[in-house]
């Protein structure tokens, strides 16, 4: 097929801010974490696929298949749609409180 680019499973894309490897990006409504650190603007490769343990608003309690959202305002992960991006599932159980929860990343827009 000569129009295939790549799988996307992980894209490479101009950091919206200083990013830490490890760190959630929200770039328009296109979420991934880096696999690396970049400076703002510079390319930065981000995994839109898989699972990651990424922070969570620590009030929360989590059950595991809870649809989970990307608050940019916080930087970490909610389970309030309204306001956040849609970014997966949970593939764990976390307290309220707790720091952390596995997710299931949807890869999708």
């Amino acid at each position: 097929m000569r129009n295939f680019i790549q799988p996307g499973n992980t894209l490479t894309l101009p950091a919206p801010a200083d990013v830490l490897s490890g760190a959630g990006v929200l770039i328009g409504s296109i979420f991934g974490v880096a696999n690396g650190d970049a400076e703002t603007g510079e390319p930065v490769d981000l995994d839109v696929v898989g699972v990651f343990e990424l922070p969570k608003i620590s009030a929360l309690a989590i059950s595991i298949g809870d649809k989970l959202y990307w608050s940019a305002a916080d930087s970490a992960v909610s389970k309030t749609a309204s306001g956040n991006t849609l970014i997966g599932a949970a593939v764990s159980a976390a307290a309220n409180p707790s720091a952390t929860v596995q997710v299931r990343l949807n890869g999708t827009v």
